[in-house]
């Protein structure tokens, strides 16, 4: 998933690329446009403690009145902007950010109702979003595509494995050539977007692709997934075929899904989501005022919130009620926002914290626009949830520190007892990061103790490659640690941390695709041990745990430093009947080494060349 992987797509899976590589024949260099002429910023950020100036792709004119300031780096578009300006715009700020992987520049690029016919090419830190209240109000006639990156280990010369952190949401895109390309992998969903064609998830002519994640979204034509190694698709609409898979495909609440198959074809195929709750997003109501939309919460739920139109159930809410914070905003100032009751709206940046920000009152909303960083000066965490009902957390980065945090995101006090069932607390693409920017450490850097938490696409990253990177510098213990009973969480990415990657000690939990690479770097197998043998699970469900599910599982190892690293097993949970996990892998991509079993004692090894081992159910 990231730069270092070098393996091939297996044979079967090149063999059903086979409709995939037809329809590529009719792509052309020709058919995606020129970039602009901006020169990009360096890639490596500041010091942490250093707040990095802005570099903005242009300022915007005054606020027309009734228009929030949401900062130079938000740039809102109507109808009657000239395409051409608004294109030329576009191209230079994706100039600037197409490689600026590990940069500190941040946009939103938001679209009024109406009609526009532009090619929006999505860079890192870029989020692309329409304003309406459906996505149908925003049509773009072009394109919002993330395209492929050079790589020299793919065979295509191309690549999308470090496609991170962008957006695309509350749009439809009605394509003018033959597809919409999405060519991503983790950080980089897709929400609520009507797709009037065919949806492209690869770089092109098989070169890989890794990790994905749609939701509550309709694709009218087919949707040819390629090279993508894995994948979740929730609470959507498919209208044509979904080509091909590689190791695991799930589906959830998806309508037109394809049929349970694994492990050939790889599909986990849920026809109802237990309980969800669709990201807020922000939109003009009928009076062309800004105001914040929060979906209700489903139960067994398939298919599109919004395809019946405007009985969409939720609440929405005025621009007044938030807080509208800048990077200059220091920790004391928004927390005595929230402490008055406000909402909380991130306008793009780095935010430096000297304490974490604390979120007290029910219900209270804080969202990202353009995907904000969260990062802690002093060692503390950048947010601590109140053990109280329906907050709302989405569209965030975290970033750790140079000074070590015990935990970055906290949500509920240890040993929370109470019942959110009917309101629960949620995180909607939530993204963490150890290293990569700048050198970080944190022991933990998520822990949820309130019952009840849904956690909806999430991704926490060690860095493996990046700026301060390395076995003793980086240092993190484990991803996530879920202590709260009821959770539910989908699509949950954790990788390369240096002990478990994932610990759910919580009752009745359920996740539904999981997705984590073990860390590439031990140097030793005596540094990479764990009490219980060689190596440390990947996901461990806790000894005294009576009930919890998980469906679509993939645990993949690469140890890079030369060394015959071993992992006794890629999942360790009690052997009881009410634990049951569906649908599991493990692979094997390069290195040295490899994982024993895939789950306890079951699974074949996975060592010392490509191979993978797929179990269907345990016990």
């Amino acid at each position: 998933m990231r730069t270092a992987r070098n393996h091939g797509v297996p044979a079967r899976a090149r063999t059903r690329l086979a409709l995939r590589r037809l329809l590529t024949l009719v792509v052309t260099a020709a058919s995606l446009p020129a970039v602009g002429l901006l020169s990009p910023a360096g890639s490596a950020a500041a010091h942490p403690a250093a707040h990095p100036a802005a570099h903005p792709a242009a300022h915007p004119a005054a606020h027309p009145a009734g228009q929030p300031d949401l900062g130079p780096n938000v740039l809102v578009y109507d109808p009657s902007t000239p395409a051409a300006q608004i294109q030329a715009k576009l191209d230079e700020i994706f100039k600037q950010q197409e490689h600026n992987e590990m940069g500190t520049n941040r946009y939103a690029v938001l679209f009024k109702p109406g009609r526009y016919d532009v090619n929006a090419k999505v860079g890192y830190y870029t989020s692309v979003a329409g304003l309406g209240r459906s996505p149908d109000d925003v049509d773009i006639h072009g394109a919002v595509r993330v395209v492929g990156q050079p790589d020299p280990n793919s065979p295509a010369g191309i690549s999308a494995l470090t496609n991170f952190w962008r957006s695309a949401e509350n749009l439809s895109v009605t394509p003018t050539d033959w597809s919409n390309q999405w060519a991503v992998s983790q950080a980089s969903p897709m929400r609520r977007v009507h797709i009037r064609g065919t949806l492209w998830l690869e770089p092109g002519n098989g070169g890989y692709s890794s990790g994905g994640y749609l939701a509550d979204t309709k694709v009218d034509g087919i949707t040819i997934n390629g090279s993508q190694q894995q994948w979740l698709t929730r609470d959507s609409e498919l209208g044509g075929a979904w080509t091909n898979g590689v190791w695991n495909q799930v589906f959830s609440g998806v309508v037109g899904a394809p049929a349970e198959g694994f492990p050939n074809p790889p599909y986990t195929t849920l026809p109802t989501s237990p309980v969800t709750r669709e990201k807020p997003f922000l939109y003009l109501d009928d009076a062309g005022r800004y105001r914040v939309f929060v979906p209700g919460l489903r139960h067994d739920s398939s298919g599109t919130t919004w395809a019946a139109g405007p009985g969409e159930k939720g609440s929405s809410l005025p621009i007044g009620d938030f807080f509208i914070a800048k990077p200059t905003d220091t920790a004391q100032t928004i927390n005595r926002a929230l402490a008055r009751g406000k909402h909380l709206l991130l306008t793009p940046g780095v935010y430096h914290l000297d304490r974490a920000l604390r979120v007290t009152h029910k219900d209270t909303v804080v969202l990202g626009l353009g995907m904000p960083s969260l990062t802690p000066d002093t060692g503390d965490a950048v947010l601590r949830i109140e053990d109280v009902d329906g907050v709302r957390v989405a569209g965030v980065l975290v970033d750790a520190g140079r000074h070590e945090s015990d935990v970055l995101v906290e949500v509920g006090k240890r040993n929370s007892h109470r019942s959110h069932s009917g309101n629960p607390i949620s995180l909607q693409d939530v993204f963490f990061r150890i290293g990569g920017p700048w050198a970080g450490r944190a022991k933990t850097s998520l822990v949820v103790n309130s019952n009840d938490t849904i956690i909806d696409n999430l991704w926490a990253w060690r860095a493996d490659h990046g700026n301060g990177v390395g076995w003793a510098q980086n240092t993190a213990d484990t991803g996530v640690v879920v202590n709260g009973d009821g959770v539910t969480a989908y699509g949950l990415f954790v990788e390369h941390y240096q002990k478990y990657q994932t610990i759910w000690n919580g009752q009745r939990g359920r996740t539904v695709f999981y997705q984590s690479e073990m860390p590439y770097d031990p140097p030793s197998q005596q540094a990479w041990t764990s009490p219980t043998g060689k190596g440390w699970a990947s996901y461990q469900v806790g000894p005294w745990v009576r009930s919890h599910e998980a469906w679509g599982l993939g645990v993949y190892a690469y140890f890079n430093q030369g060394v015959d690293i071993r992992a006794d097993r890629a999942i360790e949970v009690p052997k009881v009947p009410g634990v049951r996990f569906h649908n599991m892998i493990t692979v094997f991509l390069n290195g040295s080494g490899g994982i024993e079993r895939t789950i306890n004692e079951a699974g074949a090894p996975v060592v010392g060349s490509y191979g993978t081992s797929p179990v269907v159910s345990y016990p």
